[in-house]
């Protein structure tokens, strides 16, 4: 498969696994050695000044952090949209994740946008194609505007509407079909 870095994620109606049920997945990293993402649309409770002070100097205290998946629950991932990426690791155009090599300090002058996100979706060599293939995944492009969306409650059925035709009806499915 090729890579499916810069894509979306979207969950297909039957993924029940509660740590990405319903999520729209950002892929930053995708090819033999397995791939890695962050869940843009799972807003956590904990506000970014009182969980990792030493991160407002260079975001400001940008709100609330969000939980990247499921993996290294207890790191920090920094995805931004950049005016020089210098450090960092591009994903698709402007956006990219700050790399542990760059200068914090600076961070305010080179980004547009940041998000922070506790840990992050992995998988390992082959997994995520075999995910998509079995239709665990729904792929679509990425527009500039998904990664910083503030609607994380209608992110995934906002994502499958615009596909339109099928997936439109998709969007409209309950949580839960046997109540219907």
């Amino acid at each position: 498969m090729d890579s499916l870095r810069g894509q979306l994620l979207i969950a297909g109606p039957t993924l029940e696994d509660p740590n990405f049920r319903r999520t729209v997945v950002l892929i930053c990293v995708h090819g033999e050695e397995g791939a890695l993402g962050l869940v843009l649309n799972r807003p956590s409770e904990l506000m970014l000044g009182d969980a990792v002070p030493e991160l407002t100097g260079a975001l400001g205290n940008q709100g609330r952090l969000w939980l990247g998946g499921p993996v290294a629950p207890d790191s920090v991932v920094l995805l931004a949209e950049f005016v020089e990426p210098g450090e960092s690791l591009v994903i698709a155009g402007e956006l990219g994740l700050v790399t542990d090599g760059a200068g914090l300090d600076s961070l305010g002058e080179r980004t547009r946008r940041m998000r922070a996100f506790v840990g992050h979706a992995g998988w390992a060599p082959g997994q995520l194609d075999a995910e998509v293939e079995r239709d665990d995944w729904i792929l679509a492009p990425l527009r500039a505007a998904d990664p910083f969306d503030q609607a994380a409650e209608t992110m995934w059925s906002g994502a499958l509407e615009a596909m339109g035709g099928r997936f439109a009806l998709v969007a409209r499915m309950p949580e839960d079909p046997s109540l219907n």
